[in-house]
């Protein structure tokens, strides 16, 4: 990722748009604000993402199963998560701009710019001391660094503090305090902070006042959790054991905003696993190296990650922390692992009256175990993925082409198939090149334009290989493969095209180094 700022958002959004990766929703009725449709190619690239998780969570762990539980659930669950109750976020209103912004992301956006101000010392420093540079010694030495990091820990306790305590005055404080202005209108005229619950709330049945009060689920764990017995009993597993779903959820955000990164319906990736309570602390441990471990087999920058552990755990946690991935807008929460202790489940038992416990053979007791969660928002590592992969390239010849350079096993298409003409043979040839490769791959199938305009556009969709038929391929049965990444192209026999496809772009190169 070239760029760091609000410039490679518009343009990601623009690219999306281009060549059908992500629609503003109902977009003929002038759209519906922070919601999006994927395109043909955003559904290919988001459904590539969601094998590589279930397959990596799932296929690869024996004590690992899924489940698919339905959106609406019994009310009755959302007082046991403790949703109805505490499920909200504190809101801030600009009376001049009458914009409305999360407190605490005001706050946090207001550290990451002291953060920036660390980077640019560092780069300083960097190009300064050349190749004797030692960026830890400096990160603890230089006075300047130190004072930036000081008041980067003071503004963490302070936030930290009002909002475990709830004591909202004091976050609006500490807005002002750090002179914090609107960034729409540049006004300081802040209302007081107030909570607000995100649940949206539907009804059910068929007349209005006779029906119940429901929910759309606002995460999909709950689902997990009231059917933790019924995967345990019928898949007959036993401690340690996962339950893995992929899912909608649903959340009332009142600042949805940066593209696909913060939406009212999103889809998460989340895996629940119980484990024997004063286990927790280990597995906790193991799941933060095990998912880092996944994000980066598909290749990305080292750099663009990093952990990052809440000030404010949330009232189930005893540890909880973020991979957070280095957006176009900075460092963000991309997944989160929590250890939720025994509260799910405990929660549950008392509001339905039902035992949620596992009887250890073992230890000869029954317990209700404890639970480790990993939760990745699908959406945001679309966007991950989208923005780390998009470049704009100079090439040798003066001209330029933007290509996305995503991860082979993830592309919508894994290779073209392109007729160098519409004549003489050679669509028929390619169409039947086509008809063989497309039980393994997705294929796409283009022959307007000329051959160098394919080549751009697949670039700019991120096909990791094309293959041009021409009037030597009828006389020797070989065609020209084209990498993406490099340009490179190669004459191979037609009979070696599938090997060399599948060793590049086979999903199972992710799975064996996640």
């Amino acid at each position: 990722m070239a760029q760091n700022d609000d410039n490679l958002l518009k343009k990601i959004v623009a690219h999306a748009k281009e060549y059908g990766f992500v629609f503003p929703s109902s977009e003929i009725y002038d759209g519906l604000s922070a919601t999006y449709d994927y395109g043909q190619n955003g559904v290919e690239l988001k459904n590539n993402i969601k094998q590589y998780w279930w397959k990596s969570m799932v296929q690869m762990h024996e004590n690992i199963v899924g489940i698919d539980a339905a959106i609406f659930m019994h009310p009755k669950t959302w007082k046991a998560s403790g949703h109805v109750d505490a499920f909200n976020d504190p809101l801030i209103d600009n009376k001049d701009s009458k914009k409305r912004y999360r407190a605490d992301v005001l706050i946090e956006d207001q550290i990451a710019k002291i953060e920036n101000k660390i980077e640019k010392e560092l780069n300083k420093a960097a190009k300064r001391f050349g190749e004797s540079f030692d960026k830890d010694q400096y990160l603890e030495t230089n006075p300047r660094v130190l004072g930036y990091k000081e008041k980067i820990k003071s503004i963490e306790d302070r936030m930290k503090a009002g909002l475990e305590s709830g004591d909202l005055e004091s976050i609006k404080q500490l807005i002002l305090d750090l002179d914090i202005a609107d960034p729409v209108s540049g006004s300081k005229n802040w209302t007081d902070v107030r909570q607000f619950n995100l649940m949206f709330s539907t009804e059910l049945g068929s007349l209005a006042d006779g029906a119940n009060t429901i929910y759309l689920r606002p995460e999909t764990a709950q689902g997990i959790f009231v059917n933790f017995l019924n995967v345990q009993k019928t898949g007959r597993m036993k401690i340690p054991f996962g339950i893995a779903q992929i899912g909608k959820a649903f959340r009332n955000e009142i600042i949805a905003r940066q593209f696909i990164f913060r939406m009212r319906e999103f889809e998460q990736m989340e895996m629940q696993f119980f484990v024997k309570p004063g286990e927790d602390k280990k597995w906790y441990e193991h799941w933060k190296e095990t998912r880092i471990k996944w994000h980066k087999a598909m290749g990305i920058s080292e750099e663009s990650y990093r952990f990052h552990d809440h000030l404010q755990l949330a009232h189930y946690a005893n540890a909880a922390c973020d991979i957070e991935f280095r957006f176009p807008m900075g460092f963000k929460e991309l997944e989160g692992i929590h250890s939720r202790t025994d509260f799910d489940l405990k929660a549950h038992e008392e509001h339905s009256g039902k035992k949620l416990q596992f009887f250890d053979q073992q230890d000869n007791q029954n317990y209700v175990p404890y639970v480790i969660e990993t939760s990745i928002g699908l959406d945001r590592m679309f966007l991950a993925v989208m923005s780390s992969a998009y470049e704009e390239e100079k090439l040798e010849d003066g001209s330029e082409r933007v290509v996305l350079k995503l991860p082979a096993a993830l592309a919508p298409y894994k290779v073209a198939i392109l007729p160098l003409m519409k004549r003489d043979g050679l669509p028929e040839k390619a169409t039947e090149i086509m008809e063989e490769l497309k039980y393994d791959f997705n294929c796409h199938y283009e022959e307007k334009d000329a051959i160098g305009k394919r080549y751009r556009r697949h670039d700019a969709i991120g096909t990791p290989y094309c293959v041009t038929v021409d009037h030597q391929t009828l006389e020797d049965q070989t065609v020209t493969i084209r990498e993406r990444d490099s340009m490179a192209q190669e004459r191979i026999p037609i009979a070696d095209l599938n090997g060399k496809i599948a060793a590049y772009t086979s999903i199972n190169q992710l799975l064996k180094k996640a």
